[in-house]
C-alpha cells in the first residue's frame, strides 16, 4: 500500500544529486516521483526499484576501469542529469548521473507504481496501469514515461524530466537490497546487493524474490 502524501511537494534540488554516495542515493530515491512532460502530458510514477553503479570501481559500470566514450562521456560531469542508453537494441534505459565531476556514478531506475497521467500511460504500453508489466522493469518503465533516446543529457531539474519529493518514506525492514539483474559478466561485483526495491510492490520487476 502506498503511503499517504503531505500537501508539498518539490522538485529534488542540485546539491541533491552531488551526493557521493550512490549506494545511499540508490535507496533514498524510492519513494521520490519521477516525472516526464511530453507535449503537454505530465506523467509520474512513485519509484519502487533501483540499482546502483559506482562508478570506475564497478565492474558492471559503463564506467569501469575509467572507460570513455560518446554515450558514457555524460557520467563523467556533475550529477543531476540523465543518461539514456539502449539496451539490446530494443530497451531505453534511464539512469540518474550523481556525484561530482570526475566520480561517473550512476543509478538505474528499475520500476515505478504509476502515480499521475496513468491514461497516457496505458497508450504508451498498450495497457491498463493496474496490470504490473505497464511499469515493472527499467524498458517497460521508460516506455511508460515516454522516456528515449532524447531524453539522454537532460537536466533533473528542468520542465522535461525531474523527481519531486512527495515525503513517502520507508524503513530499512521495507527495502529488500539484493544483487542486481542482468551483470553476470561483472564476475565478482555482480553479486554485490545495489539493487533495492520495496518489499510487496506489484510493480518491482522480476525476480522479486528475496
Amino acid at each position: 500500500m502506498t503511503k499517504a502524501f503531505p500537501k508539498h511537494s518539490s522538485k529534488l534540488p542540485y546539491s541533491y544529486y552531488l551526493n557521493r554516495d550512490v549506494i545511499f542515493l540508490a535507496k533514498d530515491l524510492l519513494g521520490k516521483l519521477l516525472y516526464t512532460q511530453i507535449d503537454g502530458k505530465i506523467t509520474s510514477g512513485i519509484i519502487v526499484e533501483t540499482e546502483a553503479y559506482f562508478g570506475v570501481q564497478d565492474k558492471a559500470s559503463h564506467a569501469y576501469g575509467g572507460r570513455r566514450t560518446n554515450r558514457t562521456e555524460i557520467m563523467y560531469g556533475n550529477g543531476g542529469v540523465s543518461y539514456v542508453y539502449l539496451c539490446y537494441g530494443i530497451h531505453h534505459l534511464f539512469n540518474i548521473v550523481s556525484s561530482i565531476e570526475g566520480e561517473p556514478h550512476a543509478v538505474l531506475i528499475r520500476a515505478i507504481e504509476p502515480f499521475e497521467g496513468k491514461e497516457f500511460m496505458e497508450e504508451r504500453r498498450n495497457m491498463t496501469a493496474s496490470k504490473a508489466a505497464i511499469s515493472a522493469g527499467p524498458g517497460s518503465m521508460a516506455k511508460a514515461l515516454g522516456i528515449d533516446a532524447a531524453f539522454n543529457k537532460k537536466d533533473l531539474n528542468g520542465d522535461e524530466i525531474w523527481i519531486e519529493d512527495h515525503g513517502i518514506r520507508y524503513s530499512e525492514k521495507e527495502i529488500a537490497a539484493v544483487p542486481r539483474v542482468g551483470v553476470a559478466y561483472a564476475q565478482e561485483d555482480a553479486l554485490l546487493p545495489w539493487r533495492f526495491f520495496i518489499k510487496g510492490n506489484k510493480y518491482v520487476s522480476k525476480p522479486n524474490k528475496l
